[in-house]
């Protein structure tokens, strides 16, 4: 397994579509932790975008993941970062 950091970057001229979709991506990402695959999300507090950090196979595995979240076809954000990461210090 492998986590990888994903950072979204809201698109503000659609927030209003945002928040329309948003009951789907939260109940996707809830899906997600029960999985195994979400280890933690969250909005900045500004709404600028969000931080993920998955626990997946690979890359391919996080992409398909992506491609089936809410947010994706409703075309509300881009991706700023998909890196993996390597923990120091692992969430309790």
């Amino acid at each position: 397994m492998a986590q990888f950091v994903v950072q979204l970057r809201f698109d503000v001229a659609e927030t209003d579509r945002r928040m329309e979709v948003r009951p789907a991506h939260r109940e996707y990402l809830t899906e997600l932790k029960a999985a195994g695959k979400l280890v933690a999300a969250g909005p900045f507090t500004d709404q600028t975008g969000a931080l993920l950090v998955y626990d997946v196979a690979d890359e391919a595995e996080l992409r398909d993941i992506l491609a089936k979240d809410p947010y994706t076809p409703a075309n509300v954000y881009e991706l700023a970062t998909l890196a993996e990461w390597q923990p120091l210090f692992p969430f309790s």
